[in-house]
């Protein structure tokens, strides 16, 4: 896959002075290094597996990493539930519904693999979240809270 080099960093650039720029280069800075320590030693959290998801910007084209959150889907690929705080899909997943073929995973021990995303529809949304909700009670809680309906990615790694 071309569109995703492996040896390349995503670094957090530096804040500019716009409102907001200096919390998401705080956001960069803490996904980086969250993202360091699931490559030296794999990564949970609340008691979720996590991975880094590698996208490629859709304005910049700068290579973004993102550690997430992700479930097994039982059929060889994962699925990652796109929450953003709430109130908002997170640039991550406007990142991925851009280029979807331009995506890849990282999982402790992997490497760089790269995968085609697919977002459930209501059905298969509907098939999955159950299993996701027990995994990630926290997940659901926030869920039914919130007026957005978080959608859910399937990420399929690609057959070389």
């Amino acid at each position: 896959m071309a569109s995703v080099d492996p040896t390349a960093t995503a670094r957090p650039r530096r804040p500019k002075g716009t409102p907001g720029a200096l919390s998401l280069w705080i956001q960069r800075r803490a996904n980086a290094s969250t993202a360091t320590k699931i490559r030296r030693k794999g990564g949970r959290m609340m008691g979720m597996e996590l991975l880094v998801l590698h996208t490629v910007g859709r304005r910049t084209g700068e290579v973004r990493e993102n550690p997430l959150a992700w479930f097994d889907d039982g059929e060889g690929g994962r699925l990652v539930v796109a929450s953003g705080g709430g109130s908002r899909h997170p640039g991550w997943f406007a990142n991925l519904v851009a280029a979807p073929e331009r995506a890849a995973v990282e999982v402790h021990g992997t490497g760089v693999v790269p995968v085609t995303a697919h977002v459930l529809d209501d059905a298969e949304r509907a098939r999955v979240w159950p299993g996701i909700a027990a995994a990630a009670p926290t997940i659901d809680k926030h869920q039914r809270k919130s007026e957005r309906r978080y959608p859910v990615v399937r990420l399929v790694p690609v057959e070389a």
